[in-house]
């Protein structure tokens, strides 16, 4: 519409099509009004009678998604005017219809798009038809006034406009020639109010992406890529120590063990024989430092056999419930782990709990842990626990950790992360 708004190509506006693209986007808008008022009142109505025996709650829910279809429309619409309005939905990757209803009534522009056909049905499409008329219907009727002189008044009178009595000929030329100066005006007026008209949809209907929000996106897709770094870290130094110190150390403890037998009894015997022991148990020291830092099973097995890793390990006789799809994406899968294993390591040192529960499910894109004990209750996460640093852990991943433990107990604790798998279990 940039024709509209540049004086030197006033004329060369006129002469091209952008007057009938205005024209036709606001009786397009003026013709959907009433239908899109009528199909929300509707539902709103068959919403509320129905509301007390349940069976309006879905309608009144499909209310908000009347709005989805309406801008799609809008978005296509726009293109009469050579604007654009990218859908900003996200793509659903879960099946199924509830998938699709969860992820459209959480994001902001599903409700984006209600208030505007709200607002299309109410104010919009009324301004648009009262334009069209008064704009270019008025002038159109005046520059029709001698053909209704000749046909409906018989030549003799005709009343124009309903507001003006036209009784003779060079009366009803004048209206004509009135009508005709007003057109261009009036094409320009609609050149402009189907341009505003426009904007406000694009504003509405198109992806926000203003700089704080760029910024927070940026944020987190930092906070993700500082994640990734730490669990590859993580990784290196555990493949450094287990293929470095630990075979160097496993060496020196045969060294030692081989000395220990050639030695003669004596106290030189005794001095190898502590050594030997000494390196046996910084070896076991350091097997286990490299479990904690990152366990080769959860590398090689996945989450499944390494949240059984750790509840074997536990000190509290631990039952494991997990049923995964396959293997989860690395950073999810470590900080599941390890939320895990520092959860059992709390039951065992401050719940006095006799058993625990660990459950680990896939469901609806979210990987669900929950992690429950009979113990005394009353943990708190700020008082040292150790959870603190594993919960932004998983914010950072667009997770939650929530942890609930009355005096008393039980305590329960639940994380989940949104997630897809990377690879799905291959039937044996």
């Amino acid at each position: 519409m940039r024709e509209v708004l540049g004086s030197p190509r006033r004329l060369r506006y006129l002469r091209t099509g952008w007057p009938w693209r205005a024209v036709g986007y606001l009786l397009t808008g003026a013709l959907l009004g009433p239908v899109l008022l009528a199909a929300l009142l509707v539902t709103a109505a068959a919403g509320l009678a129905l509301a007390p025996v349940l069976l309006g709650l879905p309608l009144l829910a499909s209310l908000v998604l009347l709005g989805l279809p309406f801008a799609r429309f809008e978005r296509w619409r726009l293109r009469m005017l050579r604007h654009t309005a990218t859908d900003p939905h996200r793509r659903v990757t879960e099946p199924g219809p509830g998938a699709w209803a969860r992820l459209r009534f959480r994001e902001p522009v599903t409700w984006r798009e209600f208030g505007y056909a709200g607002l299309t049905a109410l104010l919009l499409w009324p301004l648009e038809a009262l334009a069209v008329a008064f704009v270019l219907g008025a002038p159109l009727t005046l520059v029709a006034a001698p053909a209704l002189m000749a046909t409906v008044g018989g030549g003799e009178e005709v009343r124009v406009l309903k507001l003006w009595l036209v009784t003779s000929w060079p009366l009803a030329c004048a209206c004509a020639a009135l009508g005709t100066a007003l057109i261009a005006p009036g094409l320009y007026a609609l050149g402009w109010l189907a341009e505003v008209r426009a904007g406000i949809a694009g504003a509405l209907l198109g992806p926000r992406d203003t700089t704080a929000e760029r910024t927070v996106r940026e944020l987190s897709r930092s906070r993700v890529r500082l994640v990734d770094a730490f669990d590859a870290e993580r990784r290196r130094i555990e493949r450094d120590l287990h293929d470095g110190a630990q075979q160097r150390l496993v060496a020196l403890t045969m060294t030692l063990g081989l000395a220990r037998l050639d030695a003669p009894p004596g106290p030189l015997a005794d001095t190898l024989a502590r050594a030997h022991d000494e390196a046996g148990r910084v070896l076991a020291e350091l097997r286990e430092l490299i479990h904690d830092i990152h366990p080769k099973v959860l590398t090689d097995f996945g989450l499944e056999a390494a949240v059984q890793d750790a509840a074997d390990r536990s000190a509290v006789p631990v039952d494991v419930a997990a049923a995964l799809p396959g293997r989860l994406p690395g950073p999810v899968e470590a900080a599941a782990y390890f939320v895990t294993r520092e959860a059992l390591v709390n039951v065992a040192r401050h719940s006095g709990a006799h058993r625990a529960k660990v459950t680990v499910r896939h469901a609806a894109g979210t990987l669900v842990l929950e992690v429950d004990d009979d113990g005394r209750g009353g943990a708190d996460p700020a008082a040292g626990s150790g959870l603190t640093g594993l919960g932004d852990r998983v914010s950072a991943l667009d997770g939650t950790l929530t942890l609930s433990s009355p005096p008393g107990g039980p305590t329960l604790l639940r994380v989940e992360i949104p997630c897809r798998p990377t690879e799905r279990t291959r039937p044996t």
